[in-house]
């Protein structure tokens, strides 16, 4: 039961999970790279913890995703 609603849920708004994990790995990148400036240190931090976010729920969409499917 659960795993069918997880599958038609995830199949349905893919493109959703996708986009979580791109702009993820995109706000990761580019709050590491402002680390290297002391003068936007605010913006650095809010922008990789809003990546790292992005990415653990990319993560986690992806675990989902291979529940539903039955996949080990």
């Amino acid at each position: 039961m659960h795993k069918t609603i997880l599958r038609e849920f995830f199949d349905e708004y893919e493109w959703i999970h996708l986009s979580l994990g791109i702009v993820g790995n995109v706000l990761f990148f580019v709050g590491s790279v402002l680390f290297l400036y002391e003068t936007i240190e605010v913006l650095d931090i809010y922008t990789f913890i809003v990546g790292s976010f992005l990415m653990l729920v990319g993560a986690v969409g992806k675990a989902l995703v291979k529940y539903a499917s039955g996949d080990s």
